[in-house]
């Protein structure tokens, strides 16, 4: 088949977005670029007056947030990523908290219309289709409905983004309008694990049996788990995320979906971030499948399949195991995400496992564990969703237990400079009975 595409500049492109519309982007390390900087340069024109800018965390800049856009541009994204952070805090952008697993859902739903969805896709192939590459999450709902609505898709077609399979392949006649930009996708930057995350990542690995579904998502910890895997067999990936961590238990064969019940043999995800060797690894890959949020992160499907482990972090904890996780007192930091969607997925999976794994103090030696949230701190994992929880001091099993020995438990693996005033705080609510539980 002779494929044909008429590409139009970034500047032409943004022309269909109107005053008051509603636009998409897609995430992470497929955020369109050159069509944000095009709408930004039709904001700083004078164009445009209250266009609500929809997405996931991305990476690169996010300027349309910035104070000199209050008017024209309204961030309501579906969570705050490190670029959003500091306007959000500011009140020049904002965030729809919202699980993962029903970002799609807005759109579908008609919650939130979407007018124009911009996105960036791989080259079409000789069928006339293209891929989302590492970013389907909501974005495919998104186009389904800006298409479906009368509204208007744009892409980007990039040479680097990676032709992913699954849900990620959409045809050709999804799209209105081509913009050609081919610059590298936005690379994850990765640390060593420090000797805390790294005991950790080992007090969660131990918790890691043969066979099991993992779902962990990106940064010093996850990878301080994985590093920790090299002797395991048969494990399986259904995540919202993944990044380079797993490329070496790929190649040792310690991941390879054998045991799963459903997408056996097949890493699946929603959207990634890593370096280029991750976005390669993706590339027409068949073992991979990119799929919609909706299934990726829907308890009732994550539960298919047999020992879902999940891991998930958090900015505080209290003693009765109540998790902070997108905010800590009235300031957000990122958002529900897919925590509670894993959390409790995990949780009904015939031997699952939910973790939350966090180190037991700050930077600054403030202890993350506390006799009560912080005022003003979001619960994301409630007491009644927590199983495992994790910290450099060890490992408990929250689950079943009543809050006096939850209490006991997790102030046991707090820091032991804050467990004294710890175990004070629960005398102080509990009562004298308190010390005397066994």
């Amino acid at each position: 088949m002779h494929l044909s595409i008429r590409f139009v500049t970034p500047q032409e492109a943004v022309k269909v977005v109107k005053s008051n519309d509603h636009v998409h982007l897609s995430s992470v390390a497929c955020a369109p670029q050159a069509l944000i900087k095009a709408l930004c340069e039709r904001g700083d024109n004078g164009e445009l007056r209250n266009v609500h800018i929809h997405h996931l965390h991305t990476e690169g800049a996010a300027p349309y947030t910035d104070a000199r856009y209050e008017g024209i541009f309204q961030h309501d994204a579906f969570f705050v990523g490190a670029n959003v952070r500091k306007n959000v805090q500011a009140g020049y952008a904002d965030y729809i908290p919202v699980f993962l697993s029903e970002t799609q859902k807005l759109y579908r739903s008609g919650v939130l219309p979407c007018n124009v969805a911009m996105i960036q896709v791989s080259s079409p192939d000789k069928h006339g289709f293209v891929s989302l590459g590492t970013s389907v999450d909501a974005t495919l709902a998104a186009i389904e409905t800006a298409h479906g609505s009368g509204g208007k898709v744009i892409a980007v077609v990039n040479s680097y983004v990676p032709r992913a399979w699954g849900d990620a392949m959409i045809p050709m006649s999804l799209i209105d309008f081509f913009v050609e930009d081919n610059a590298p996708l936005c690379p994850a930057h990765f640390s060593e694990p420090t000797d805390v995350e790294a005991a950790i990542g080992k007090n969660c690995a131990a918790l890691i049996e043969d066979g099991a579904t993992l779902q962990m998502g990106i940064g010093a910890i996850p990878n301080a788990v994985l590093a920790q895997l090299g002797n395991h067999k048969n494990l399986g990936i259904h995540t919202e995320m993944f990044a380079d961590g797993v490329l070496p238990l790929v190649e040792r064969g310690v991941i390879n979906g054998a045991n799963k019940a459903i997408d056996r043999g097949k890493m699946v995800s929603t959207f990634l971030m890593g370096s280029q060797t991750c976005y390669n690894f993706i590339d027409d890959n068949p073992m991979v499948a990119m799929m919609d949020v909706e299934y990726t992160n829907t308890p009732s499907i994550i539960a298919r399949n047999p020992k879902v482990t999940a891991i998930n972090s958090a900015l505080q904890v209290d003693i009765t195991g109540q998790v902070g996780a997108d905010s800590l007192g009235t300031v957000f930091y990122s958002g529900v995400g897919g925590q509670i969607d894993f959390i409790y997925g995990a949780s009904l999976s015939k031997g699952g496992k939910a973790i939350i794994a966090m180190p037991s103090v700050t930077n600054k030696g403030v202890s993350k564990i506390a006799p009560t949230l912080s005022p003003g701190t979001g619960v994301v994992t409630t007491r009644n969703h927590i199983h495992w929880f994790v910290t450099e001091y060890g490992a408990v099993n929250l689950y079943g237990k009543t809050l006096q020995e939850r209490a006991r438990l997790i102030t046991g693996i707090a820091h032991p400079d804050h467990r004294e005033a710890l175990d004070r705080a629960a005398f102080e609510r509990f009562g004298s009975h308190f010390h005397f539980i066994g």
